[in-house]
């Protein structure tokens, strides 16, 4: 039993399968860039630079978000260095199967679907939100039985705007990642366009005195920062999963992963400054503390602009997220654990269209009928598991003499990928009880799918 539950791929099964479901090789190192930054700047641009300002960090929230920005960077070098030297679709679920075995990877699969489904619904639920904002300074409004989550008792029954947006953009990926990556590139290069516009205004009003005291909660403050502005780079690993699909991927795929994070921090870092030196930290605990801080100099029009960008951005993140979800389907059901019509292409787009709509559906119920607040932190969980099985990982997979030479290789080996362990393992720590209640009992249902279907239909059985 054990040997069967722990049954590892071997590297070289999946470096040459060449069956029919193969992907086209379309992206490059710019458009993995583009697709990581997509991911990584959402809403918490808008958001979290005041409020954990304010509670937490004070002016010297820069230091937390190039902390947390750290830790990324030591677990997007693990990530490099497996999608370069294995470039499969599936990121750590393919890894946690080539060094630690068939149910490993089943767990790690199970918990990123969980984190890839969440965050859709999750966002698409801030950008319904956001758009009801943005309708409101027109004097315009969708009703409110359609714009909330099930809940009778607030006269909201589905939040049918964030399950529209899911759908829009789940055929938007049916039709192929050239047109999904050159939708996203629009759109990331829209919102970098508002940021810097933010930038470019806001430096105009900055007052230094906002910057004292700079570091008002002490090292404490920073750290508890650095904590909760980590989750705000969270997406960059659906980037692995663009392997298959990527031109030349010992070469590309670290510059998509490290090069988004390396941007984003750069913009985390500035914003925050020119914010914090806009307003003083203290006033700046409110959802919307950078269209606040604009309307606080009289720039409406800006204010108005940067909501419109919030959209803008949360787009970005549901398309690269929902990419990622279903490339995890794809790479689950072609290994058998799942139903074959997972891993089935079309003929046409060669994308995986059945999967993206069972995806696709499941998030958007999630979204229409769930408040998702109290489970955020299962996005969280999701993401920090496969970051330490990744980081462990990598010391198994540079042990393996069947891997191609000439990928990437993370420095300082095996003290950094051991440092990026540990950190993530401290970080899902500082998760609530009940987090750990709710990812347990999906655990348990997860189980129960691989011992009733997974494992007699493992392709494993085969080899």
């Amino acid at each position: 039993m054990k040997s069967v539950l722990f049954r590892k791929k071997p590297i070289e099964h999946l470096l040459n399968d060449h069956t029919e479901t193969q992907f086209k090789k379309t992206l490059g190192a710019f458009d993995l860039v583009l697709l990581g930054v997509g991911a990584i700047v959402g809403t918490g641009i808008f958001i979290l630079p005041g409020t954990v300002a304010a509670n937490h960090s004070g002016p010297a929230i820069i230091f937390s978000f190039i902390i947390a920005a750290i830790v990324c960077s030591l677990a997007g070098m693990c990530f490099s260095e497996f999608s370069s030297s294995v470039p499969v679709t599936g990121s750590a679920y393919t890894y946690g199967y080539i060094v630690f075995g068939e149910l490993i990877a089943w767990f790690v699969g199970w918990a990123l679907l969980l984190e890839y489904g969440l965050a859709v619904a999750s966002v698409a639920t801030g950008w319904s939100s956001y758009l009801n904002s943005l309708l409101a300074g027109f004097h315009m409004a969708i009703p409110e039985a359609i714009s909330g989550p099930f809940n009778p008792a607030a006269g909201t029954y589905i939040n049918l705007p964030a399950m529209v947006i899911i759908f829009i953009l789940a055929f938007l990926l049916t039709l192929g990642i050239r047109e999904s990556t050159n939708f996203n590139t629009l759109m990331v290069f829209i919102k970098i366009g508002v940021i810097l516009l933010f930038i470019g205004v806001g430096i105009f009003y900055v007052k230094p005195e906002h910057w004292h005291p700079f570091m008002p909660f002490g090292i404490d403050g920073v750290m508890n920062g650095a904590a909760l502005v980590f989750f705000a780079y969270l997406g960059f690993d659906a980037v692995s999963s663009a392997a298959e699909e990527v031109k030349n991927p010992q070469r590309n795929m670290p510059i998509g992963i490290i090069g988004s994070l390396l941007i984003c921090t750069l913009l985390y870092v500035v914003v925050s400054l020119v914010l914090t030196g806009i307003a003083p930290y203290t006033g700046l605990n409110v959802d919307n503390p950078v269209t606040v801080a604009m309307q606080m100099v009289h720039q409406d029009w800006i204010a108005g602009v940067i909501s419109l960008g919030a959209i803008i951005g949360m787009i970005t993140v549901i398309l690269v997220m929902l990419y990622g979800g279903t490339r995890l389907l794809y790479a689950i059901g072609r290994d058998g654990l799942l139903p074959k019509s997972m891993s089935e292409l079309s003929k046409k787009h060669q994308t995986p269209v059945k999967n993206t709509w069972v995806f696709a559906s499941a998030a958007a119920l999630c979204a229409g009928v769930v408040p998702l607040s109290k489970l955020a932190e299962l996005v969280n969980m999701g993401t920090l598991l496969a970051f330490t099985i990744v980081s462990v990982g990598t010391i198994y997979l540079r042990k393996n003499k069947n891997i191609p030479a000439g990928g990437f290789k993370v420095p300082f080996f095996p003290i950094l990928p051991i440092c990026s362990f540990l950190l993530c393992l401290f970080l899902i720590t500082q998760l609530s009880v009940q987090t750990w209640i709710a990812c347990g009992i999906w655990f348990i249902f997860g189980l129960i799918i691989y011992f009733i279907y997974g494992r007699k239909h493992s392709l494993m059985n085969k080899i």
